[in-house]
């Protein structure tokens, strides 16, 4: 059951979402719809004031389940600092803040600590929740950190970090027909959101063509969806990276696993007080609407904006790489109990019934020509 105050603002999400499909002629491409649902100032769900993240919000991301996955992080991060004179580190979407606390923690124990730590965020509450959390845990490096409302425009070397913000960026759905390519809308049926088709324009259905022929082809009835705007945000939030690295790391697939023929209802998934969906109609502004992401447009997106792909891997490799049991080590001391702890953690990072396989990392490098260990113990470009 919602509360009075989370109908009262999924009842002001739903009547903006109306007021927008009826300004379109009672037809919104579902892009549009997931984008008003998140980000919609003061009603989307990232704008929203309840808690997201962690046991007492909606779902669960690696730097929730353990600091481990930050101090891994850092570790590389270090690696790409230390080759640089007077680096950054641009985190986009920072979650909680614990992600941004564990790293600039660790940071601080290696001894290569940035000029500065900078988060692009576009949520007020969660800006509120990120200061708080880095307040309470490193009062001596906030001076360090900044908050931004746009990508930087002045050059800067470091490095740009985004974990679990691609699956969030607005997708394209379709269905694939024999007779055609058919974009899947948003309209309304007797007061509720429904899905809606209409025939797709030429450049979707050019899209889907190649996605077809890159998962093997699909028979009628195929329904997915691909994210046209990574190559373009992307490019927007690296574009002022003059020297360093670009660190992604999210859940998905290459494009040739993405879109086999078996995987015919596509990626989205919705999440609500942990508990998983496919159906973005409920909980309107009050649940987080994802999509696994390509990695291969990924990939694809790197050489348009003027990067090296220099490395991609699954989860567990890149922690593994780093140096995880070392960090373990460190983080607990003498203490068994909390190493024991730890490695409970570990395992939920790593294994493959977990996060390990689902979850990918993927570098791209400027102006750097240099080994990374979160990439060296599996190589997975050649699946791009």
């Amino acid at each position: 059951m919602l509360s009075e105050a989370q109908a009262e603002h999924s009842g002001l999400m739903r009547e903006h979402l109306r007021d927008q499909i009826a300004a379109a002629g009672g037809w919104l491409s579902f892009e549009r719809f997931m984008e008003l649902v998140l980000y919609a100032p003061g009603l989307g769900y990232y704008s929203g004031g309840a808690q997201k993240l962690g046991k007492g919000g909606d779902f669960t991301t690696a730097p929730e389940i353990s600091g481990l996955f930050g101090r891994c992080v850092a570790v590389q991060c270090a690696e790409v600092l230390r080759a640089l004179h007077t680096p950054s580190i641009l985190e986009i979407g920072a979650g909680s803040g614990r992600l941004a606390a564990d790293i600039l923690a660790r940071l601080q124990g290696l001894g290569q600590l940035p000029e500065n730590y900078r988060i692009l965020e576009v949520s007020a509450d969660l800006r509120q929740r990120q200061r708080a959390l880095l307040e309470e845990r490193l009062p001596h490096l906030l001076p360090l950190v900044a908050w931004l409302d746009r990508p930087p425009e002045e050059p800067f070397d470091g490095i740009v970090l985004a974990n679990e913000v691609l699956d969030a960026l607005p997708v394209a759905r379709f269905r694939w027909d024999a007779s055609g390519v058919e974009e899947l809308g948003v309209g309304i049926d007797e007061q509720n959101f429904a899905w809606a088709a209409r025939p797709a324009a030429a450049a979707m259905a050019q899209a889907c063509s190649r996605l077809s022929e890159a998962g093997g082809g699909w028979d009628a009835g195929y329904v997915s969806e691909f994210c046209p705007r990574i190559p373009a945000w992307t490019r927007a939030v690296t574009r002022s990276l003059r020297t360093g690295a670009a660190l992604w790391f999210d859940y998905g697939l290459p494009r040739a696993e993405y879109y086999l023929p078996e995987r015919h209802d596509g990626t989205l998934v919705c999440h609500y007080r942990h508990h998983v969906s496919g159906d973005p109609f409920v909980n309107i502004g009050l649940q987080d609407i994802t999509a696994w992401v390509d990695f291969t447009s990924l990939a694809e997106a790197s050489r348009e904006a003027g990067f090296e792909l220099a490395g991609f891997t699954t989860q567990a490799h890149f922690l593994a790489g780093v140096g995880i049991d070392r960090e373990m080590r460190l983080a607990a001391g003498d203490d068994e109990n909390r190493f024991a702890r730890l490695a409970h953690q570990a395992r939920q990072l790593m294994l493959p019934g977990e996060m390990g396989e689902r979850f990918k990392a993927m570098v791209w490098l400027r102006g750097l020509d240099m080994p990374l260990s979160g990439f060296e113990l599996l190589d997975l470009r050649h699946t791009l």
